[in-house]
C-alpha cells in the first residue's frame, strides 16, 4: 500500500504526515510543537538529527538535516569551499556550515503555497534525500577536515552514490 493511501482526508497537517512517516520508520522522534517536528534518523556514518517544521506564513515545509563537526579554524577556508562542491552536485537541498552550532546542515524547503497539501511520498522522500546525501558527502568532508585532502581530492571519494537507506 502506497503511503499516501492512508490519507485520504484533505486537511491533514504536514508534520502530522512527518509523525507517521517517522512511526513507520520506527525512528525516534519528538514532536516539539504542532508546526514542529525533531527525529533521529540512523545512516551508515552516523545518526543524523532531522527537523521539519510548518511554517502557515510562507506555506513551507522546512527541513534541517544536521550533524556535528568542529573543524579546525584553519580548515574552515577549504571546508566552505568543499561545500560549494557538493552543493554544485545537489539540486534539490543545499548544504551550509552553522560554526557557532558547530553543525554541518543540509536544509531544503517544500513550498506549499495556494494550499496545496505534501504528500507522505514528498516528505519521505525528501527526508530520504537529506540522509542520502549527507551520507554521499559525509566521506568527503572528513577527508578533508581530518584527512588533509584538498577539497578536490575529497570529492573523489563522493562521485559514486553512498550505501545504505533512511
Amino acid at each position: 500500500m502506497a503511503l499516501s493511501e492512508q490519507y485520504l482526508e484533505d486537511d491533514i497537517h504536514p508534520i502530522d504526515i512527518v509523525e507517521h512517516i517517522a512511526s513507520d520508520h520506527d525512528w525516534d522522534f519528538d514532536r516539539i510543537g504542532d508546526d514542529q517536528i525533531a527525529m533521529a534518523v540512523e545512516g551508515q556514518w552516523r545518526t543524523y538529527s532531522i527537523t521539519l517544521a510548518w511554517s502557515g506564513y510562507d506555506e513551507t515545509l522546512r527541513m534541517v538535516c544536521t550533524f556535528e563537526m568542529d573543524p579546525p579554524e584553519n580548515k574552515l577556508g577549504q571546508l566552505y569551499e568543499l561545500i560549494n562542491e557538493m552543493n554544485d552536485q545537489c539540486w534539490a537541498g543545499a548544504f551550509t556550515y552553522w560554526g557557532e552550532q558547530k553543525l554541518m546542515v543540509y536544509r531544503y524547503g517544500l513550498v506549499l503555497s495556494g494550499g496545496q497539501m505534501a504528500s507522505p511520498e514528498q516528505i519521505d522522500t525528501m527526508i530520504s534525500a537529506a540522509v542520502l546525501s549527507a551520507e554521499r558527502y559525509y566521506p568527503a568532508v572528513q577527508l578533508m577536515v581530518w584527512g588533509d585532502r584538498t577539497p578536490r581530492e575529497a570529492m573523489q571519494v563522493a562521485i559514486a552514490e553512498a550505501y545504505g537507506r533512511a
